[in-house]
């Protein structure tokens, strides 16, 4: 990996990591459709980081969930299961945002949270074993 891209993905995580703390504020006052947002970008930037390690990447959120579908899920770097949590998170994000009469419930989000933060760390810890 070049020290670019190191910048470039070690930057993305500090902003997926930010975005999941962000959202722990939100879902404890109890803001779900918030906190829902503020998980799913939590995931999009470790996504991000890791493209980055590729030389990858979209200017659409669904081509970025193509992309680590592309790189990590198809190549076996990652679990097909602790990917989901990124196209699941997508999904809700868009519903709650844009959806009239969506509502999410506290269970959702407590499931939303903690996919995403199993992905998040999976993303870390991914990064870690590059350096």
């Amino acid at each position: 990996m070049s020290p670019e891209a190191n910048v470039l993905a070690k930057h993305r995580m500090e902003r997926a990591e930010a975005a999941c703390k962000e959202g722990d504020l939100l879902a404890d006052q109890a803001a779900c459709r918030g906190a829902v947002n503020r998980y799913y970008y939590a995931a999009f930037h470790a996504a991000r980081a890791l493209l980055a390690t590729r030389n990858a990447d979209s200017s659409r959120h669904a081509g970025v969930i193509a992309l680590f579908q592309q790189h990590f899920v198809k190549t076996g770097d990652f679990s097909s299961d602790v990917a989901r949590a990124l196209p699941r998170s997508f999904e809700k994000r868009l519903s709650s945002d844009y959806s009239d009469f969506v509502e999410i419930t506290q269970d959702e989000v407590v499931r939303i949270k903690n996919d995403v933060r199993s992905f998040v760390a999976a993303c870390r810890e991914y990064l870690a074993r590059l350096e």
